[in-house]
């Protein structure tokens, strides 16, 4: 990808580093998957243009075999992240049969300021020269603005490393899911597995009186070395699901575990094998029959 495009920039009510997979508005910070930050990057890069699912396999997937079911889910997670809403899109329209839009103001962060600045990388330097002269007339606060974007940068970094609050003392009803696992061999299907995660808090959440944590929350351990008894007791929940994805051939493999967090010891799991022809229905049909099970193990444990 073009260096220009690791470079800060704004998107809309967004502050984008590419460098440290981050974005930020009015003090809240979201740490992005490297594979999402690109495909957000790569449409932001040519925003206002139609984007097809076909140029976004290619830059976002390189070398990797998905299938433009896989972009549907991505552009479906990122808009999540952003706080768009597909029907009525601040950020990403979806274009029918061709692919999808960046609407957004795209600016460079240096330029933010400027009501008609370039958007992002897209023209060479040399065809706006007077860019460059109009700094001098700026405010003294747009002047100080590399220092300021120099010590909020390394604000979002000490925030990376720093885990969710400690949460209160674990209720007897209440379960984390933990990302599932990516375990295929081309390690193609990560966005698959992460839509499982969250499809699975999403029908957790319906649950009448169990507790489930955010996407945001749960999300924040993935590729973390901690015990589950580390993750619960951050979290403050008295179980956590986790699992992983395998492929064999058009079989998709869906591997679902319940942990009680207080002795490590795992008190349900179950595997799904699935044609691999349309995941979104794999996700809602195994996440719908992880609830049934999941509801049933937390209701009878919870009366002993």
């Amino acid at each position: 990808m073009d260096q220009a495009t690791t470079a800060p920039f704004t998107l809309g009510d967004w502050s984008v580093d590419p460098a440290l997979n981050c974005i930020t508005r009015e003090g809240e910070t979201i740490r992005l998957e490297p594979r999402t930050m690109r495909l957000l990057t790569c449409l932001a890069e040519r925003a206002g243009q139609v984007v097809s699912a076909d140029d976004l396999l290619d830059q976002v997937w390189p070398n990797v075999i998905v299938t433009p079911d896989s972009v549907y889910q991505a552009v479906a997670a990122l808009r999540r992240l952003l706080g768009d809403n597909s029907k009525e899109p601040r950020y990403i329209v979806t274009v029918p049969k061709q692919g999808y839009r960046m609407v957004a103001s795209v600016k460079p962060a240096m330029l933010a300021d400027i009501p008609d600045a370039a958007p992002i990388a897209i023209e060479t330097p040399t065809t706006q020269p007077r860019r460059y002269f109009r700094f001098p007339k700026l405010s003294a606060v747009a002047l100080l603005f590399p220092l300021l974007l120099v010590i909020g940068l390394l604000g979002w970094n000490t925030y990376r490393s720093q885990p969710p609050p400690p949460a209160a003392v674990a209720e007897a009803k209440s379960v984390a899911v933990l990302p599932f696992l990516d375990l295929t061999e081309s390690m193609g299907e990560e966005v698959f597995a992460d839509g499982m995660t969250e499809e699975l808090i999403d029908k957790f959440s319906q649950i009448p009186g169990l507790r489930v944590p955010s996407p945001t929350a749960s999300f924040w351990f993935k590729d973390k070395q901690l015990t589950v008894a580390e993750i619960a007791a951050k979290l403050g929940v008295a179980y956590v699901v986790d699992g992983s994805v395998r492929k064999s051939g058009t079989m998709l493999r869906v591997a679902a575990r319940l942990v009680r967090a207080s002795d490590g010891f795992v008190v349900w799991s179950h595997t799904y094998d699935r044609p691999s022809d349309d995941k979104l229905m794999i996700q809602d049909d195994i996440a719908n029959e992880v609830q049934k099970a999941l509801r049933a193990t937390i209701d009878r444990n919870a009366a002993r």
